[in-house]
């Protein structure tokens, strides 16, 4: 299960993961892309290329604990951002798992008088 504390670190690598990587290799891609530790309890996102495939790789109690998510249908959100890393809140994370997209501004109807 998903470790629910709004107060976790939450990294997002910005670009496509091969999805056949599991707790070492994407551990290694922790440190040595997003320069982070990957034992420190803090989760990072990877998602693949098709972005139909999510993994939250995070390190609780002693050992390395892997979430993941495929979908059948559509796509997960892109992310906007300039940086190989992106740091994430709470809701931002399970905005992005649910398939909402926070980064759009709603537009509304104007009426022209």
């Amino acid at each position: 299960m998903l470790l629910q504390d709004p107060n976790l670190s939450v990294w997002l690598y910005a670009h496509p993961v091969d999805m056949r990587k599991q707790f070492d290799g994407l551990a290694a891609l922790a440190q040595s892309k997003l320069k982070r530790p990957a034992n420190s309890g803090e989760l990072f996102v990877f998602i693949n290329k098709r972005r139909t495939y999510i993994k939250i790789l995070y390190y609780s109690r002693g050992g390395y604990c892997l979430w993941s998510k495929r979908l059948e249908q559509g796509q997960f959100h892109r992310v906007n951002g300039d940086e190989d890393k992106m740091s994430l809140n709470w809701a931002q994370l399970q905005c992005l798992i649910e398939g909402i997209n926070w980064q759009k501004a709603p537009q509304n109807k104007r009426y022209i008088q």
